[in-house]
């Protein structure tokens, strides 16, 4: 049943990437054990435990987007594309936008983060909830894009351009947040799944090209995050006037 389903299809090649991305770091790790850390060998065998844990883990995440995540998002957009309707995909890009960034493990760790280095002045859900939002409202503009027709350029131009004015009325607390959230939101769950739709989106509709105006989705939910987190740390600096 496994191999009809095309569950482990190509899978050797995804376990071949795995080890390749790790030994860099276990290499790193040993060399540093060596020469200047000089853990305990409990450590050591811990840290390789986890090593493991990460392999197996990396694998079976790898190729479940291989097998679901990219399929799923290319037949959907596709879907949307051939009913006549391409607009639902605004509606239905802000759904899966925020859905995507609410689960990605990612911003959880920066959330988590977050709150910790501000001693909970910064509300990791708070943060958590702007992001979502935030991407939601990128992949919206981006299945608009696809849609219609926009050019790309003028609107990543725009965005930053936005992004460096609101820098200046911004809380410096949220600087440095903005620009790393703008990272962390481009995870695997949206890299994987939200590009794959917006290829099958592109492919699907009539005049658009799936490498045109297919990719550019990731570069804008990259923006949004900065912006929203911008947005947040100029209300943080408001509210920081209004209590002194």
């Amino acid at each position: 049943m496994i191999g009809e389903l095309g569950i482990l299809s190509g899978i050797n090649h995804v376990i071949l990437e795995a080890i390749i991305a790790l030994i860099p770091l276990s290499a790193f790790f040993i060399l540093f054990q060596i020469t200047y850390l000089k853990l305990p060998i409990g450590h050591v065998i811990n840290l390789f435990k986890g090593i493991i844990f990460t392999l197996f883990g990396m694998i079976l995440f790898l190729q479940g987007v291989k097998v679901a995540f990219i399929p799923a998002g290319e037949a959907i957009g596709s879907f949307f594309s051939a009913i006549g309707k391409p607009w639902i995909l605004i509606p239905f890009g802000f759904l899966l936008g925020l859905l995507a960034t609410y689960a990605e493990p990612a911003v959880r760790i920066l959330c988590y983060e977050i709150e910790n280095s501000s001693s909970g002045f910064i509300r990791g859900r708070l943060i958590l909830y702007t992001l979502s939002l935030g991407v939601g409202v990128a992949v919206a503009f981006g299945m608009g894009r696809i849609v219609y027709g926009f050019s790309f350029l003028p609107i990543i131009i725009t965005g930053y351009i936005i992004a460096i004015i609101l820098l200046w009325f911004a809380d410096r607390d949220f600087v440095g947040i903005a620009f790393d959230s703008g990272g962390v939101a481009t995870g695997p769950m949206a890299v994987t799944f939200l590009m794959a739709l917006a290829v099958g989106a592109a492919a699907g509709i009539e005049g658009r090209d799936p490498v045109i105006d297919g990719f550019g989705l990731i570069a804008l939910i990259a923006l949004a995050p900065i912006l929203s987190i911008l947005i947040l740390g100029i209300y943080f600096k408001k509210k920081k006037v209004n209590v002194s």
